[in-house]
């Protein structure tokens, strides 16, 4: 097929085989390209499975399973007014979300301001609402049901706290809708569009794993770029 489209384009290109580029794929450096903000980032985050090895869930029920179906986790961070993916990792289906957050955030440029992050009570913790407070961003994390107040020894608790508060004082339901919470429903469908490339990942090791995932991140933000409708004011 590569080699008929570069035929119809006129190139005399050579077409590498797919062991040169099963290779190539584990060293390949993916840039998941993305337009800066300039009045900053509100981050929304969150995390889905992809599959790596198991059969489907047809053949598994008639069948049964011939080994353990196995998932691979990627962790995404979306912009909520373009819409595009500012952060992504890719991690063992055993890694939680909130581990992962620090290393999100240090994908976006320390230069760029972050607005706000926003992601569900999973991120609960000092180490998440931590980094957060280092980059001078709001916290928009609901508490846990049975959550209590955090001493005040490390960044973050004290607006974890006020969250906390404010929960307690007003109510769930109007604290997510005063805090703006219910945005991260975009980074979930964020997810659909993503498992919409493929709901499983064809290479089996890690590294060429990681790549393949990247490479479907960059495409799908070229994707939302270009069907991103741009809008003027008619005087």
């Amino acid at each position: 097929m590569t080699q008929s489209l570069l035929h119809l384009a006129g190139l005399a290109w050579p077409v590498s085989d797919y062991s040169t580029v099963s290779r190539r794929q584990k060293t390949l450096q993916v840039a998941i390209g993305a337009v800066p903000t300039t009045t900053g980032l509100h981050l929304l985050v969150d995390s889905t499975g992809i599959k790596m090895l198991g059969e489907g869930e047809w053949k598994t029920k008639k069948h049964g399973a011939e080994y353990r179906r196995q998932w691979r986790k990627v962790h995404l961070g979306i912009d909520a007014s373009t819409l595009e993916i500012r952060a992504m990792e890719v991690t063992d289906n055993s890694i939680g979300d909130a581990p992962v957050l620090p290393t999100l955030l240090d994908q976006i440029p320390p230069e760029e301001k972050i607005a706000s992050v926003s992601g569900d009570g999973a991120y609960d913790t000092k180490d998440c609402h931590e980094a957060i407070a280092l980059r001078a961003a709001h916290a928009i994390i609901p508490t846990r049901k049975n959550a209590k107040p955090w001493k005040t020894n490390r960044f973050g608790a004290d607006a974890r706290n006020d969250i906390l508060h404010t929960t307690r004082k007003l109510g769930r339901a109007i604290w997510k809708k005063w805090s703006g919470y219910h945005r991260r429903s975009l980074v979930e469908t964020k997810m659909r569009c993503f498992k919409l490339l493929g709901e499983r990942v064809m290479a089996r090791d890690f590294d060429r794993q990681v790549a393949e995932l990247q490479v479907r991140a960059a495409v799908l933000n070229r994707f939302t770029r270009l069907g991103t409708p741009i809008t003027v004011p008619v005087l």
